[in-house]
């Protein structure tokens, strides 16, 4: 069983209280260990216009707002043999367990990797 380390929960900071308690339930499910990058949590709509400037996000913050600038979205990344893994396939396992946790607390919850028109698998959001 995994948890979520000091890093990680402060990339979580500011992120929708639900959505902190799928990724903890998450962490005790998944057989992956993950955590949270450093932008993988709440941003400023100045943070997420400087994502957009280097290509990392497709929304600018101020025209296109990202769910991350509202705490309603978090990005995750695998920790696989002591290093930081976007592999797909760890990814994808990771996936299952998070959606798991969300359907298990009652939490809707939409995953990136599901998304037809930009593939995003490091990211998870509540709808709208």
């Amino acid at each position: 069983m995994f948890f979520l380390g000091e890093t990680s929960r402060k990339n979580l900071y500011g992120v929708d209280a639900e959505l902190y308690k799928v990724v903890e339930l998450a962490l005790t499910i998944s057989k992956i260990d993950f955590g949270i990058p450093s932008d993988g949590g709440l941003r400023t709509a100045e943070r997420q216009n400087e994502l957009y400037k280097l290509k990392v996000t497709k929304l600018d913050g101020y025209n296109k707002k990202s769910y991350h600038q509202t705490g309603k979205a978090f990005d995750v990344f695998a920790y696989v043999d002591g290093k930081a893994s976007w592999n797909t396939k760890h990814l994808t396992h990771i996936a299952t367990a998070i959606l798991a946790a969300a359907s298990q607390i009652g939490v809707v919850l939409e995953w990136g990797g599901h998304w037809m028109n930009f593939v995003d698998m490091p990211h998870f959001q509540k709808p709208r």
